[in-house]
């Protein structure tokens, strides 16, 4: 799989400077934290959820989380269990296999409620769970996170698969302030333990929300809300350092949507802006309440974050079409990166509008290479609508 591999070969080759790269479920993890880009989220009791991710996949979706937690009631849950394994058996019916590794399904985590669950499911699922890429762990602290790491490695044990966690940064000991350092510090030390398991850390910020009877408005982005972006710094301060003790920590769920997943279609066939107009499409996604997405994507990454949680499939192009690292950037990053720089000093950038210090931005240029590898970098005369433009029409 890769990022905007769904769209034509020709297409792709005007728009990248350098196209990303395939990876595999069995890619180095440093790889796959830094491509989960956009991870879709479905309730596990879907009757058709083999139809849903392989729709899915060839939309240019390339992580998804089949959940068994909040997205269903309680009362659902062993239904939802039973789903997947049936589930799984039909992916694994249709799917061709290079080595044992899926070729044709994004990276697939089961969201589950209880530790049982993780090694409950992999036995059940028997040979399918080729078709998995680990399990997320919701309200994540460092007590309630042994079980499931536990339960992770126990798994990992007997199916001979590896299988990583995601655990979800949403419980209430995170959020309220006298218990916070405590607890971001047990968090630190139970995932350094099991450094080699955890993928990527994600925020639950409805959770968070949820605990002061807060919902953010469409008009306004997590950071917005200074209670939740105060959360958010002092993860990424702890938790998502560049000095090798960091994770990658990915960003917020966008909760609005319109309805119907085709819905930019009409606005961009008949757009003046196929002609270069980009102000067209700009309204087009002001008016079906996506403007406040696109400005909470550009916060994320300059606070931090990469990738996000989605609950739409319209929402996956543009955090995608955001990730693809500029002509510019690239430039930049390598110019900080060349070995003759290795001793520090101040350049001038390629493009002639900024300094390059080498030594302070030796980090960036790093992560922002390593976003280049998995999703490209864009001609100098690409921007983010033709790339959007791009990927919904693929």
């Amino acid at each position: 799989m890769r990022h905007f591999g769904h769209i034509p070969s020709a297409t792709r080759a005007g728009l990248f400077h350098r196209e990303p790269v395939d990876f595999t479920s069995d890619s180095p993890a440093r790889t796959l934290a830094v491509a989960l880009g956009a991870t879709l989220y479905s309730p596990a009791t879907r009757p058709r959820l083999a139809d849903d991710v392989r729709k899915q996949a060839a939309r240019g979706v390339v992580s998804m989380v089949l959940c068994l937690e909040d997205s269903i009631g309680d009362a659902e849950v062993e239904a939802g269990e039973d789903n997947l394994v049936r589930q799984f058996a039909d992916l694994a019916a249709g799917t061709v296999t290079d080595a044992d590794t899926a070729t044709d399904v994004p990276l697939l985590f089961i969201r589950v409620r209880e530790p049982r669950q993780i090694t409950d499911l992999v036995d059940r699922l028997g040979e399918t769970v080729r078709l998995l890429s680990g399990f997320v762990l919701p309200k994540f602290t460092a007590d309630r996170g042994r079980a499931f790491l536990e339960a992770l490695t126990q798994a990992e044990r007997t199916s001979g698969r590896r299988l990583f966690a995601m655990p979800v940064l949403e419980s209430p000991e995170l959020l309220h302030l006298e218990t916070r350092a405590e607890t971001l510090a047990g968090i630190a030390s139970i995932t350094d333990k099991y450094r080699d398991r955890v993928l990527a850390l994600r925020l639950g910020v409805t959770d968070f929300c949820s605990a002061y009877g807060l919902r953010r408005s469409p008009d306004m982005t997590a950071y917005d809300v200074k209670i939740v972006a105060h959360v958010i710094a002092d993860v990424v301060n702890v938790l998502g350092r560049s000095d090798g003790t960091g994770f990658t920590v990915t960003g917020p769920v966008w909760e609005y949507f319109r309805p119907g997943e085709r819905m930019f279609k009409p606005q961009l066939r008949r757009s003046p802006f196929l002609e270069g107009r980009a102000e067209d499409l700009r309204t087009a996604l002001i008016e079906h309440d996506l403007d406040g997405l696109l400005r909470e994507i550009e916060l994320d990454r300059a606070n931090g974050l990469l990738g996000k949680t989605c609950i739409h499939p319209t929402h996956v192009v543009p955090v995608h079409a955001l990730s693809v690292v500029s002509h510019e950037e690239w430039s930049d990053a390598q110019d900080i990166l060349r070995p003759e720089q290795g001793g520090g000093g101040v350049l001038r950038s390629s493009y002639t509008n900024k300094m390059n210090e080498v030594k302070p931005h030796r980090a960036w240029a790093e992560r922002t290479l390593q976003r280049a590898e998995v999703f490209g970098v864009a001609k100098e005369d690409v921007g983010f609508v033709d790339l959007l433009t791009a990927g919904l029409a693929g």
